[in-house]
């Protein structure tokens, strides 16, 4: 599934960010979508996810201050991350169950953060 993030740029610590991922047809609705992130050096992890029912989960660094949401009617996923941190910092992806047995990513939307 092709999926298209957005959203991304330079902040302050302590600022925000809204990231968005477009995804086709009914993919939101069939699917748990995630948002991971992959700082230089590191391996990939899970930031949040929302179940095709709506249900949410978070990593535990970013719980309380990133929240992951749908608009169903426009294909979108978002994540809002508040209260930004230096370690916040990478390249974020939005990605699927399938996409991610797959080993398929997309290009991602970079973000930075300066202490």
């Amino acid at each position: 599934v092709q999926l298209v993030e957005s959203g991304g740029g330079l902040m302050q610590a302590g600022g925000s960010l809204r990231l968005s991922c477009l995804a086709p047809g009914s993919t939101i609705t069939r699917s748990t979508m995630y948002w991971y992130r992959q700082a230089p050096g590191m391996q990939r992890e899970m930031v949040a996810s929302i179940s095709n029912g709506g249900s949410t989960s978070y990593a535990d660094s970013v719980k309380g201050r990133f929240t992951i949401s749908r608009d169903i009617a426009k294909n979108m996923v978002y994540l809002q991350m508040n209260s930004l941190k230096p370690e916040d910092r990478g390249v974020y992806y939005c990605s699927t169950v399938e996409n991610i047995l797959d080993g398929y990513w997309g290009q991602g939307t970079q973000v930075t953060v300066s202490s």
